[in-house]
């Protein structure tokens, strides 16, 4: 049987210094990542402290980049970004910052271009299975579903 490899305070702290400089993280990751290097609570705070007064850490930048890469990189709407951000336990102020990073008319373009790109894949099909294909796809991807029914019914 293999025995769990146990870490010392500054290794610990290396660890999740590589972690959070590798790519932005929330609190909640940081936490998790910690517990499973078998870490007691007092050293959890202490870490996660020391990672947030050095500026590994901050919630409002991943925030801020989490909504950004979603928008751009996987053409996730406001709905569901949000939902993800509040599932990773993101304050709702760092929420609206985050939300600050996406254009109305950057938002407006993408709807479209994915409104579109959806109408093309479910062409040829009876109309009602068009819409509710195309309803359930946006949804699915966190688009408001007022923006979704005002362009099925220009169909």
């Amino acid at each position: 049987m293999q025995k769990k490899q146990t870490f010392t305070v500054a290794e610990a702290q290396q660890k999740l210094e590589h972690y959070c400089s590798y790519q932005e993280r929330c609190h909640k990751e940081v936490e998790t990542k910690l517990k499973s290097l078998g870490m007691i609570p007092s050293t959890i705070d202490f870490i996660m402290s020391y990672l947030i007064n050095e500026n590994y850490l901050n919630e409002s930048r991943f925030a801020q980049s989490f909504a950004r890469g979603k928008f751009r990189i996987k053409k996730w709407g406001k709905v569901r970004i949000k939902k993800e951000l509040k599932a990773r336990q993101i304050s709702e102020y760092n929420i609206k910052l985050g939300m600050k990073e996406i254009t109305d008319s950057e938002y407006k373009t993408t709807f479209w271009t994915l409104f579109e790109k959806r109408k093309d894949a479910v062409k040829g099909q009876e109309i009602h299975l068009q819409k509710k294909k195309i309803l359930s796809y946006m949804v699915y991807r966190g688009w408001e579903t007022q923006l979704i029914y005002e362009a099925l019914n220009d169909l």
